[in-house]
């Protein structure tokens, strides 16, 4: 079997891994730690500092110009070979992408209750005690699992982590308040972040390794 089969075989392999303890980690934060982090995270204010807030605005914010810097990037490709970081940004922004999208389709299955109540008077835990899952009902009601954001945030810096590996102490620095900060608003379910952020570091895995063999090829 030729070395990129391979590859690609334990890269498949960890997946599975990653699922099955991240399917885990989710039903014990789903009966022993989500509502009670939800209730405390409201019982005591923490979802009113403001800087937790403005801490969810920077993935959606990356998410609507990763577009415009993959064409930037697909311009640049015109004039000559990319730089190392050049590829390594076009992979993490795809990836970002794909990690959201993957969270659309999981979302719709999944069919989560949210933390909180925020628009149209959507059933949530703390508006009026719902709580868990209806599964396939593809409705923003029921979108809370798995966190966009948090398949955003490690989809993007997650390919970071694998292809520029000198800066790991920043991406743990940027990534982890911004996760805590989903938690602290409310917005998700401590399970929800758990599950986005495996969803991105999947996503952020495949893009790197296709990315490299693409790479490769050329």
């Amino acid at each position: 079997m030729p070395e990129s089969d391979t590859d690609f075989r334990k890269l498949l392999n960890r997946t599975l891994a990653a699922i099955i303890a991240g399917g885990f980690a989710v039903t014990l934060c789903y009966f022993f730690v989500d509502r009670q982090v939800a209730f405390y995270v409201n019982n005591h204010g923490i979802n009113k500092i403001t800087a937790f807030k403005w801490l969810t605005y920077s993935p959606p914010l990356v998410q609507t110009w990763s577009p415009v810097v993959i064409a930037l990037l697909a311009v640049r490709r015109a004039f000559g070979p990319w730089k190392n970081w050049q590829h390594v940004l076009f992979v993490a922004c795809v990836s970002l992408i794909i990690a959201d999208q993957f969270r659309y389709s999981i979302g719709d299955a999944a069919g989560r209750y949210w933390p909180e109540t925020w628009h149209d008077d959507n059933p949530s835990l703390i508006g009026n005690g719902t709580y868990g899952f209806h599964l396939f009902h593809a409705d923003d009601d029921e979108g809370s699992f798995p966190s966009g954001h948090a398949g955003r945030i490690v989809g993007f810096l997650g390919v970071f982590w694998l292809a520029l590996p000198r800066g790991r102490w920043l991406y743990v620095l940027l990534a982890l308040p911004m996760l805590v900060a989903l938690v602290a608003m409310n917005y998700h379910f401590v399970g929800d972040v758990v599950a986005g952020s495996v969803l991105g570091a999947i996503v952020a895995a495949w893009g790197v390794k296709l990315g490299k063999q693409a790479s490769n090829a050329s």
